[in-house]
């Protein structure tokens, strides 16, 4: 049987994650469309999306340990933000540039899941950013992405 890599592991290390979304945040600082939404970000707001999305990509568990942060705070960070499609598609976009100007793995397979992803993170993003209250509980697992699909239709979670 073929030993797979984690997308984390494919992808590098948490140095590859870390200078991904500094240098994408220094783009939405300066965008016109964004930097209004992030003006006012906390310092730690690069290093915690980092482990974040390191986190699910299958790398060390730093969100969860080193900053305390969960699936449930991280849906949170969004409630209320009344984000846009618009303001979503640039952020996905920036993105995008960033991983390839910072030479992230480029191969289909590795792009493919990266940006599934971003697509699915981001449209959860401005559906939560519409709300009030945090639908999430806080016991959610923090979700896994890997090679494959998401696992079904979109179902909005119920508040227990």
């Amino acid at each position: 049987m073929k030993n797979i890599p984690t997308l984390y592991q494919w992808a590098g290390d948490m140095q590859t994650f870390e200078n991904l979304f500094a240098a994408f945040y220094e783009k939405v600082l300066k965008d016109d469309l964004l930097g209004e939404v992030f003006k006012d970000m906390s310092p730690l707001h690069i290093k915690h999306v980092a482990h974040f999305v390191a986190e699910v990509f299958g790398g060390d568990k730093l969100y969860t340990t080193e900053d305390g942060g969960s699936h449930a705070k991280m849906i949170g960070k969004h409630i209320g933000k009344m984000l846009t499609e618009e303001k979503r598609q640039r952020w996905v976009h920036l993105l995008l540039q960033t991983a390839d100007e910072i030479r992230l793995k480029s191969d289909p397979e590795f792009r493919s899941a990266f940006v599934g992803y971003i697509e699915w993170g981001t449209r959860l993003a401005v559906i939560n950013s519409q709300l009030t209250e945090n639908p999430m509980n806080t016991n959610e697992p923090m979700p896994i992405w890997g090679w494959g699909e998401t696992g079904g239709p979109y179902e909005p979670t119920e508040n227990n």
